[in-house]
Parts: structure tokens; sequence; C-alpha cells
């Protein structure tokens, strides 16, 4: 495509840093490696942060993330690979919200680096040092870039959406279950205080 050899020589390396990346996290969550806790482990976690069902979800970010992640490495099928990774990090950046921005306060910045840079590559290619520019560039198309990314920001949006309900959801339950337990109010009393005839009374 044109690309100078520092060209290349760049995008190989951001390629195999963000691949590399990507992919380590990937199989921690779908086979333990590098310190995970595998798929089980993983689906517990997901549970937690309301993406249900916990497995599924969890399983489909270990596919992206590792799989993504080795596509990326290897320059194959860059503009899918790239949009699935910046996807499934608008995901994991949306956990991350709350806690503002700065990744030593748990927020968002490291997916959300994870995700611009997976997206920017899917919007460069990845070079010609890569599979893609073996195979002629066949699943290296300009209009892969763009329907990818759509594609996956409305999938992610739609994912942070449902996970949103589940954790409103569940921040309800306590409120709910404690007015369900509590005690009935007792029936009022009359308000004649005036003894009814016949009732026995002691009055004159």
């Amino acid at each position: 495509m044109g690309f100078t050899p520092a060209q290349n020589l760049g995008l190989l390396t951001l390629r195999a840093g963000v691949g590399g990346v990507l992919f380590a996290h990937g199989a921690q969550k779908l086979f333990g490696w590098f310190g995970g806790h595998g798929i089980e482990g993983s689906a517990g976690a997901f549970d937690q942060m309301g993406f249900q069902p916990g497995r599924a979800n969890a399983m489909a970010a270990g596919v992206a993330e590792a799989g993504g992640g080795t596509l990326i490495a290897l320059g194959l099928a860059t503009p899918v690979a790239g949009s699935v990774a910046a996807g499934t990090m608008i995901a994991a950046a949306s956990v991350h919200a709350p806690n503002g921005f700065f990744a030593a306060d748990g927020g968002y910045e490291y997916p959300a680096l994870l995700g611009l840079s997976s997206a920017a590559l899917s919007l460069t290619g990845p070079g010609d040092w890569s599979l893609d520019a073996v195979l002629g560039d066949r699943l290296n198309r300009p209009w892969m870039a763009g329907a990818g990314l759509l594609a996956s920001s409305v999938l992610s949006a739609v994912l942070v959406q449902r996970r949103r309900r589940a954790v409103a959801a569940r921040q309800a339950e306590p409120a709910a279950r404690a007015a369900a337990d509590s005690p009935a109010t007792p029936a009022a009393a009359s308000s004649d205080p005036t003894p009814h005839r016949g009732s026995g009374s002691s009055g004159c």
C-alpha cells in the first residue's frame, strides 16, 4: 500500500504491542493463563459487574480479546479485528467510568487506550508487513473499517445499557426486600371513643 519502511516498522510494533496485550487479557479469561481466573471465575466476575449471563459474556469478551489480539498482531482481517477489540474495550471502559479517567484511581484510562489504538489500526490498516498484504488486502477493504466500527459501537452501547439496567435492578433489590419484610401497619382504631350501647360497659 506504499508505506515506507519506517511506517511499516511503526505499524508492526503497534500491532505486536496492542495485539499481544489483548491476547493476554483474553487468555486470562478463557484459559486462566497469565494469572487469570479462567472461564468459570470470569463468568462470576461478569455476573457481578452486571454483564448477564456471565458465562456467555465472559466467553464473548475472551474470544474478542484473544482472537482479535492475535489477528491484529498478525495483521490479518485488521479492520474487523480492530473493530471487535475496540467495541470490547468500550464495554470494559463503562465498568471503570464511575471511577474517573486515570487508571491509578480505577478509571477507564487503560481500556480507552487499548480501544483507541485498536480503532486506529482498523482505520490505518496493518501496513505492508502483514498477512493482509500477503493476501492482497482481500480482508482489508476501506469500507470494512467504517462498517466494523459502527457495528461494534452499536453492539457495545446495547451491552452497556443492559448492564446499567441489571446493576440498577440489583441495587434496588435490598430496598424492595426490606419493604416486603416490614410489618403491616395496624388498622386504625375507631375514632369514636364513646362506648356502644350493649357493649357490657359499666357506665350509667
